[in-house]
Parts: C-alpha cells; sequence; structure tokens
C-alpha cells in the first residue's frame, strides 16, 4: 500500500506536490470513486486509478548498467550447461535486467545491461549502426596489406563485411594487437574477419559500445551509467 498522491508521482503524472493539487480540484478516482481528500491509501496491485478519466500505472525505474565481463562467462539469463552467465553477479539487484546483445563466453569486455526494452531494441536496430570497438590480440605479426583488407571488408560466409575502423596498437614479436571498431553484429564477427585474413584471435575485449567506454572499470564490476551517457544511446 502506499499513498495517493505517491503512486501519481510514481507513475509520471505529476510530482508528488502537484499530484496533491491534481486530487483536491477532484481529477482523481480510485476503483471509479472521485477522491478529493489527502492521505488515501492505494494498493498498486489491485485498485484502478484514473486521472481525467484515464487510467494510470506505475512506471517501472529504468536501470543502465556498464559491466566489464570476464571470460568464461555467457552472455545469456540462464545456460543450459551450467556455466556461469552474466547474470550470476546481478542475482540480487532490485529489478530483472537483460544484456543488450552479446558477448562471447571467451571474449571479455563491456556489456551494457538494462530493463528498458526500448532503449535496448533502439540501440540493436542495424540501421542505427551503433560502433563496437574491441582491443583484439591476433597471432603473428598483421601485415600493412591485411590490416587495409580488414577496413575495406573481408568476405564471412559468403557475404563482405562492412568497412571496418582498424589501428594497428604494436606488433610484437609472435602476434599483433588492433583496435577494431565494426557496427555491425553479426556471430564471432572480429574472430571471422581476423581468420579471413589468416590470422587467429588469440584474446578479445570490448572497449567501447557507442558513446559508453569500459574505462578502468576492473574486471568483473560493474557501474551505472551516467545521465550523459543514457542521453547519447538514446539520441543514436
Amino acid at each position: 500500500m502506499m499513498r495517493l498522491q505517491k503512486y501519481l508521482a510514481l507513475s509520471g503524472v505529476a510530482s508528488r506536490r502537484n499530484a496533491e493539487k491534481m486530487i483536491a480540484d477532484g481529477r482523481v478516482s480510485v476503483n471509479h470513486c472521485i477522491v478529493t481528500e489527502m492521505g488515501v491509501q492505494v494498493d498498486e496491485n489491485a485498485d484502478v486509478i484514473e486521472v481525467d478519466g484515464n487510467p494510470v500505472s506505475i512506471q517501472e525505474e529504468k536501470h543502465y548498467i556498464a559491466y566489464n565481463k570476464p571470460l568464461g562467462e555467457v552472455t545469456t539469463v540462464s545456460d543450459p550447461e551450467s556455466r556461469a552467465t552474466v547474470m550470476d553477479k546481478f542475482r540480487d539487484y532490485p529489478v530483472r535486467l537483460y544484456p543488450v546483445g552479446r558477448l562471447d563466453y571467451d571474449s571479455e569486455g563491456l556489456l551494457l545491461l538494462t530493463n528498458d526494452g526500448d532503449m535496448m531494441n533502439h540501440v540493436l536496430h542495424p540501421s542505427r549502426e551503433v560502433s563496437k570497438v574491441y582491443l583484439t590480440k591476433v597471432s603473428n605479426q598483421v601485415t600493412d596489406d591485411e590490416i587495409r583488407q580488414l577496413r575495406r571488408g573481408v568476405m564471412i560466409e559468403g557475404k563482405i563485411t562492412s568497412p571496418a575502423s582498424v589501428r594497428l596498437i604494436r606488433r610484437e614479436s609472435f602476434d599483433t594487437v588492433l583496435l577494431i571498431s565494426i557496427h555491425e553484429g553479426r556471430n564471432r564477427q572480429v574472430r571471422k574477419m581476423v581468420d579471413a585474413v589468416g590470422h587467429q584471435v588469440v584474446s578479445l575485449k570490448r572497449v567501447e559500445f557507442g558513446p559508453v567506454s569500459l574505462g578502468s572499470l576492473p574486471c568483473g564490476q560493474w557501474r551505472h551509467l551516467t545521465e550523459s551517457e543514457i542521453r547519447k544511446l538514446k539520441e543514436i
């Protein structure tokens, strides 16, 4: 049970102060009966609350999380093989969260989670072309020509990948570190792109998802997105 003005505020109708004025003005009904006095208690799960004859309901608070996924977790709510999932860290979180897209079992780094289905569908829609950036360690020394191939697009399962941004970080004796940015969401795409130019991914870490960066967030830890990050995701 909760006070009627609190219910109206949580429904997004008005602030508590303005909700009190709406009640006093006779604009609010509970179970089809006009209420004008303050302090009325309502059952948010059973009572019918209306403002100006239109039913209103509590809007679930939206949550937006950045999580630094470790290796060895699957990006699903549950796993038939009983492997650890990204949701294990959020079993006691006050609302049910869902991963935004996926990050492979053998990959690590930035994963977004939210209970805002509209935002999730928005950023995952192919037409948005949201960039995902991966710090990628690749077997052996990748040549400049192979980097140009990755940038232009390579053939994967009968289809050319869209042009990618590929930046050489360093070449070492037995491997190469690249920063690869793509906007497609094909399964294990970065790994297959690297395979297509004759190399293998040694390690893969997502460091950016659209306007959100992993930064210094420790592995296995999470944080709430900032208001600026949430706004930019919604503006994509």
